[in-house]
């Protein structure tokens, strides 16, 4: 079993579990939905949601998504990151914590 993360809003996670399943709006941008290994997340946290208010961080299990992960490379941080090609089937997600 393997354990990846996906910041989003407490809103945008209530609206998930209405919705039977998670969809970051990069999904209907780019096709994709953003996440990062444990390592990762600090940065991510740095670079994109620095002041943001009311965060959460899911935790997914990798062997239960039903739709594509793919590791592929951020150059601007030379790192791959995960992305999943799909929205996120809620049985996958197995943790969600407050991000302080």
């Amino acid at each position: 079993m393997s354990h990846i993360y996906h910041i989003t809003t407490r809103v945008a996670w209530e609206a998930a579990q209405a919705d039977g399943h998670y969809e970051a709006p990069s999904l209907a941008t780019e096709g994709l939905i953003h996440l990062s290994t444990e390592e990762q997340v600090a940065g991510v946290l740095d670079r994109y949601y620095k002041g943001a208010a009311d965060l959460v961080r899911l935790t997914v299990d990798t062997d239960k998504l039903t739709h594509e992960l793919k590791y592929e490379l951020a150059p601007s941080v030379n790192e791959e990151f995960p992305h999943v090609y799909g929205p996120i089937n809620l049985d996958a997600v197995i943790a969600v914590d407050a991000v302080n």
